[in-house]
């Protein structure tokens, strides 16, 4: 009964969800409906809507529902529950974006989410389609987002539904819609992070700024600040039930204890940092990962909080949010090559390093004294390094282990993590011309998205003319590249003699050995060309052939393109047409068994017209198929 998101059905206008039958409401409407369901209406309303609440209906149903009388209508009204339900039973994953107490326009909101859906589709059906034909990600595409008119969650929420779709035929479709879904939340996150720290300096919280990192390195992750608060607070809990055992009067305990509510007494709050130390090193075994230092994960708070492992300032981030709702006041120190904390022994805001102990939360919260952290790092150090630092330089920090990690990346042919901590720098410092730079190299290395090269390098001329030289030939270089990009943008003319591995040709309707999908080839190369990571997504490295063999461009029967391996193809056993809104852009007409390409297709591929035909003809005699 239900109709699909994204295939059939319609989903009714505002109009016909309130309209009755006739034009006007006739007495004989309550009539015919009694006569029909007897003691239906005599129901009170609360009742009536949950009758329709329940079971399985769908809108269409619904919708039949508010056409037959004006009390059935008004019990649907569009603000009640009857909406309600139904746009939370088709997409129970946006519940989490609604309060129980909103009052809104629930069949509005239900029909937004659909056409937000159809949106979605149409976006990542032309991202696939342009993938597949140029091979590449098309960056200021996304911009079509920006422009959509939708909400945000709705247009999130469908990319998800198509991410977790168990259909093999939308791979390349998972593969696009989990790059939009990357970038629009990664977009999301760097605005969260500038205003960040836009705010007042009291107001830039540590372990916020950490969450903020944390989700733009891991957009597709389900990061949010709310559920590592309440991590946080569960680790509190613990803390305080131990530490009543040992002094159920302490002031911590109270629930007015907290960030703005500090505990003078020294005593006191070194009871406290006693027992948070037993509950987190003890207890629940957290530790620094000496193991895997160098690992990315240790620098990202919510997978601390899972492995419970982390490196020194991870760990000190977290040590330093326990602490300040313990009622215990914690200052960040930038020391050399190993992240601390400072607890003030005497008057705050003391500027003697002797006022002070350095906890290092890398160390289990060992108290050390300046000298002994002078020792642990096995050299000396000035006074200046002994200073509370802010939450911008905290991060700072934080952003440049990454940066040094992503440096040393190897194996990540995309150089993922060098590009978001870079642009995480850039964010907190954009006039930093050394990063700016760096970036330049690295996507000019890459050979993506040539126009930011060029807006980069003039913003670096701009703030530092002394770099012409180096922003001279990357921009020549960079020319170059676009001119050479326009030149390959246009056909590429493929000849099958010369590639004695194509087995198959344009026109030819094929079928997925595993998927037993239909489609139509359009295009082929001798090789996979797809970017490294598109490769590692589809696991193309795990055929027998890996990506060294010929690949398909095809139309499929459900309206969408993909990009398949010889291997995964077999000729069609009973061709037919294919329904696709994309075939006269290719095809002038179907054959009985094959298509006809186009004049322009022709002239790429001008040695597959003859094939297909061959190919065609033998089919049809039942002959051996000829070796290409």
């Amino acid at each position: 009964m239900a109709a699909s998101l994204s295939g059939e059905g319609r989903v009714p206008s505002e109009e016909e969800a309130a309209r009755s039958p006739d034009s006007e409401d006739s007495p004989g409407d309550e009539h015919r409906t009694l006569q029909l369901c007897p003691g239906l209406l005599s129901l009170p309303g609360e009742v009536l809507e949950l009758v329709l609440c329940s079971g399985d209906l769908d809108y269409k149903d619904i919708v039949s529902v508010t056409c037959t009388c004006r009390r059935l209508r008004d019990v649907c009204a569009a603000r009640g529950a009857v909406w309600r339900r139904q746009l939370f039973a088709r997409w129970p994953s946006i519940m989490k974006y609604y309060n129980q107490l909103d009052l809104l326009d629930w069949l509005e909101e239900y029909k937004t989410r659909h056409k937000a859906g159809i949106e979605a589709q149409r976006i990542v059906a032309v991202f696939s389609k342009l993938l597949i034909i140029e091979h590449r990600m098309p960056c200021e595409g996304f911009n079509d987002l920006d422009t959509s008119g939708y909400p945000v969650h709705f247009i999130e929420d469908e990319l998800l539904s198509i991410l977790q779709t168990e259909n093999g035929k939308c791979l390349t479709q998972k593969y696009c819609a989990k790059k939009i879904l990357y970038f629009m939340r990664q977009e999301a996150t760097i605005c969260k992070l500038k205003g960040f720290l836009q705010r007042p300096v009291d107001q830039q919280d540590i372990l916020e700024g950490a969450v903020l990192i944390d989700q733009y390195c891991n957009p597709l992750k389900d990061v949010r600040l709310e559920n590592i608060q309440a991590e946080i607070e569960y680790i509190l809990r613990r803390v305080k039930v131990y530490l009543s055992a040992k002094n159920s009067r302490h002031p911590s305990l109270s629930p007015q204890t907290g960030e703005s509510s500090h505990i003078e007494d020294l005593d006191l709050q070194g009871q406290a940092l006693d027992a948070l130390n037993h509950v987190l090193f003890t207890e629940m075994m957290f530790k620094g990962n000496v193991a895997d230092f160098y690992n990315p994960l240790n620098s990202y708070i919510h997978q601390v909080l899972i492995n419970r492992t982390g490196i020194p300032i991870s760990l000190s981030v977290l040590y330093l949010t326990l602490a300040e709702r313990l009622g215990v006041h914690l200052e960040p120190v930038n020391f050399p090559h190993h992240f601390m904390l400072r607890w003030c022994q005497g008057a705050q805001g003391g500027s003697n390093i002797t006022d002070y102990v350095y906890v290092d939360a890398f160390g289990y919260g060992k108290c050390l004294t300046a000298k002994e952290c002078e020792y642990m790092i096995g050299q000396h150090v000035t006074e200046e390094f002994y200073a509370a630092v802010s939450t911008k330089e905290v991060l700072q920090r934080m952003v440049g282990n990454l940066l040094n990690l992503g440096k040393r990346e190897s194996k990540d042919r995309s150089f993922m993590l060098l590009r978001v901590s870079l642009d995480l720098y850039l964010a907190m410092y954009p006039d930093s011309v050394q990063h700016l730079l760096l970036q330049a190299r690295l996507y000019f290395h890459l050979g993506i998205w040539p126009e930011k090269v060029l807006d980069i390098l003039q913003n670096i001329q701009a703030l530092d003319p002394s770099q012409h030289g180096a922003v001279a030939y990357l921009v020549q270089h960079t020319l170059e590249h676009i001119e050479r990009r326009k030149e390959d943008s246009g056909p590429n003319v493929k000849l099958r003699s010369s590639e004695k591995d194509v087995c198959y040709s344009v026109g030819l309707l094929i079928r997925h050995k595993r998927y037993n999908y239909s489609g139509v080839i359009f295009g082929w190369d001798p090789v996979c060309m797809m970017p490294p990571d598109w490769i590692e997504n589809l696991s193309v490295h795990q055929l027998p052939q890996g990506a060294n063999q010929p690949f398909y461009s095809i139309l499929l029967e459900n309206g969408s393109c993909s990009y398949v391996a010889q291997e995964n193809l077999e000729p069609h056993p009973e061709p037919g047409p294919i329904e696709h809104p994309d075939i006269t852009h290719y095809f002038s007409e179907f054959a009985g068994n094959h298509y006809i390409a186009n004049k322009e297709l022709q002239f790429q591929y001008p040695e597959d017209t003859d094939f297909t035909i061959q190919q065609s003809l033998l089919r049809q005699s039942n002959a051996p198929q000829l070796e290409p």
